[in-house]
């Protein structure tokens, strides 16, 4: 791991800097960048100018380890309000949510049942996503997205997906568990500060591991079981290897897609789409954005340019 990285990660679990970064205007600017606004309206603007353009959307609302119940109740309406305005639009916006923020730490039944409520509300051609956290969250996550999954009768049930974290090692592992359960399957790299004997420190590495997890999600068995996946990097060398693997194999534009984060790599969001292949862009809104923000740097760290040219200006 560079040291540009863990500096990054590092400072985002520092609450001395949560509290005292967001009120310099530099960094409120350079955060502008990556997400459209606080509120919900901005989210939604974004989503209406993104849907003209031919891509879809998933909002997720900042904030992580809430303290109380009636906070996970407040994330819980919040949401339901979030689905009401999108099936209200029409719009091709779907959730993702933390499962700290619906009372994890609080209890896991709370927490189930916050979930449930909103996959009651979720369209039936719509996911909602279970984004996943740091890695000693990776067990109650699994456990409770396999029991969401299980809920409903196949057919009947809104579709609930996960996101695996292709740095850690025993995320190929978690896979093969879950592939006989036809789920839906968010693959990202990763970019929660981790030890080196949970996560691998080094990007080509990742970047490996992630190619092959992209494989196996689209291997026989898991066509066949109705695997759907999300496949979220913004870097275009390995799309390029993902974009030939899904020819060479075959796979249909309806079995996956390409994810990516609101301000990033926006020439290539337009040429997936325009290729034929479904995009959709992660709209990320809320006050709590600081340990977001960073872990967004820290993923890459070149990012680190917009900051130093906004104090700048």
């Amino acid at each position: 791991m560079s040291l540009a990285r863990r500096l990054l990660l590092a400072a985002a679990q520092s609450h001395f800097l949560r509290e005292r970064a967001p009120r310099y205007r530099f960094v409120r600017r350079t955060v502008a960048r990556f997400m459209p606004g606080e509120a919900l309206d901005d989210a939604l603007q974004a989503a209406r100018q993104l849907a003209d353009q031919g891509l879809a959307s998933v909002f997720t609302h900042l904030g992580e380890n809430l303290a109380t119940a009636s906070e996970a109740e407040q994330v819980t309406q919040h949401y339901l309000r979030v689905l009401e305005a999108i099936a209200v639009e029409r719009l091709p916006t779907e959730i993702s949510v933390k499962l700290t923020q619906l009372g994890l730490d609080l209890d896991a039944e709370l927490c189930y049942r916050n979930l449930a409520r909103l996959l009651g509300q979720v369209a039936p051609d719509a996911t909602l996503w279970i984004d996943m956290e740091a890695s000693s969250y990776v067990d109650a996550t699994l456990t409770l997205f396999c029991r969401a999954l299980a809920a409903a009768p196949r057919r009947a049930r809104p579709r609930v997906g996960i996101c695996l974290q292709a740095y850690l090692y025993r995320t190929a592992a978690d896979l093969e568990a879950l592939l006989p359960l036809g789920p839906a399957v968010r693959l990202v790299k990763g970019a929660y500060r981790e030890p080196a004997t949970v996560a691998m420190p080094r990007k080509r590495d990742v970047d490996e591991n992630f190619f092959r997890l992209t494989g196996r999600l689209w291997s026989p068995e898991a066509r066949q079981s109705g695997v759907h996946a999300a496949i979220a990097t913004h870097d275009r060398a390995l799309i390029a290897r993902i974009e030939a693997l899904a020819r060479e194999r075959g796979v249909p534009p309806s079995a996956f897609e390409f994810q990516m984060l609101y301000g990033i790599q926006r020439t290539e969001q337009r040429r997936l789409a325009g290729s034929g292949w479904r995009s959709a862009v992660l709209i990320a809104y809320g006050s709590f954005w600081y340990p977001w923000f960073m872990r967004r740097l820290a993923e890459r760290p070149a990012n680190l340019g917009f900051v130093v040219r906004n104090l700048f200006n």
